[in-house]
């Protein structure tokens, strides 16, 4: 009897394991995951803008409460948002066409999201990364003619001022191919573009309308930021899965670091001691110390590769990331210091362009 009960409890010892890890595998799984919908969160406000490029689509949601407030119609394959310096407006990119979309961003929940100008780009197209730089300065890559376009609205002295924002628009070869992404000074004299194809960086003198300079940057060059000082461009390699490092006055390499695998958008936090990149492959971010140019850690986001994510933002004040998973139409809000998943929120399809605005939507 007591040979035959030693059997059993060897027998159950062995495939207690298989019988409890299905039961693990979902407690572990569920216990990374916040909870849905996405819960209310005092300490932030703001707006999150996307831009849902399987709809044609932008999304207004509101950090505090978690909602999407409003969803509205724009151009063909919006893949980028830009914020205005004072937060009132939205700049929305159509890849899909020629124009970019102004959205409004205010305290009044009838107006939010409401488009105040269509700006026609023609003779440049598929407009991709932009920036609002100033008041009246937006500037954007144009990579169906591989162009950076500047646009300059008139006798503004803030947006407000200029509801109409008549503007003139300009253009700057990139002599490259596959004109991406781009960062540029914060005077925006100067501005710096990732070119997919030619696998290297556009330097480009917008004051002068030339272009001066090549980087070489690896294979298919795409993530691209300027460290707050603007002394450093730090540039992602998505093809060769590498971060390059470049001195922006002498334009000579510091440094080339391994990245995650697929690293499709990089981003610099607010105070300048780190770098990310979203690594599409990984479902995940990978962190880079700036001063020892050393990736120091990872964070798991999704940890899946079908998750699509793409765009990766800090919030102004560094300590959280919001990341675009284009695949499962979700954002999510990431603590920086910890790494913890905070909470998802749903978006259109395919939600992949971000931008964050401080002013909050009243309901």
């Amino acid at each position: 009897m007591i040979r035959n009960a030693l059997l059993q409890w060897r027998n159950l010892r062995l495939i207690m394991p298989l019988l409890l890890a299905p039961l693990l595998a979902a407690c572990g799984a569920q216990a990374n995951q916040p909870d849905s919908p996405a819960q209310a969160d005092a300490s932030i406000t703001g707006t999150l803008v996307v831009g849902n490029k399987g709809e044609d689509t932008v999304s207004f949601v509101d950090l505090a409460s978690g909602e999407e407030i409003k969803r509205v119609e724009t151009g063909p394959q919006p893949h980028e948002v830009a914020i205005s310096p004072n937060g009132l407006f939205a700049a929305v990119a159509a890849y899909g066409g020629e124009t970019i979309d102004i959205f409004s961003i205010n305290d009044v929940k009838v107006l939010t999201g409401r488009r105040l100008a269509r700006i026609d780009l023609v003779p440049n197209t598929r407009p991709h990364g932009v920036l609002w730089l100033s008041d009246n300065l937006i500037m954007a890559t144009t990579e169906g003619s591989d162009t950076l376009t500047t646009i300059t609205f008139h006798d503004c002295k803030s947006n407000e001022d200029c509801p109409a924002f008549v503007h003139s628009v300009s253009a700057v070869p990139t002599e490259n191919a596959g004109s991406h992404m781009l960062a540029a000074s914060a005077d925006g004299s100067m501005a710096y573009v990732a070119n997919l194809q030619s696998k290297n960086v556009s330097v480009i003198n917008v004051t002068e309308g030339k272009h001066i300079s090549d980087l070489v940057a690896g294979t298919e060059p795409e993530g691209i930021a300027l460290s707050p000082d603007g002394k450093e461009l730090w540039v992602s390699a998505r093809g060769s899965d590498e971060v390059f490092v470049f001195d922006t006055e002498t334009l000579e390499q510091k440094a080339k670091i391994a990245s995650g695998r697929f690293p499709l958008r990089l981003a610099i936090s607010p105070d300048g001691k780190y770098a990310v990149t979203s690594d599409l492959v990984d479902g995940g971010v990978s962190v880079y110390d700036t001063a020892t140019k050393e990736r120091v850690r990872s964070i798991t986001v999704s940890g899946e590769r079908e998750a699509a994510q793409v765009t990766v933002i800090f919030s102004p004040d560094g300590k959280r990331l919001y990341l675009a998973e284009t695949g499962q139409n979700t954002i999510a809000e990431i603590d920086f210091a910890s790494g913890k998943l905070l909470r998802r929120f749903a978006v259109g399809e395919k939600g992949d362009g971000l931008g964050m605005s401080p002013i909050a939507i009243t309901q």
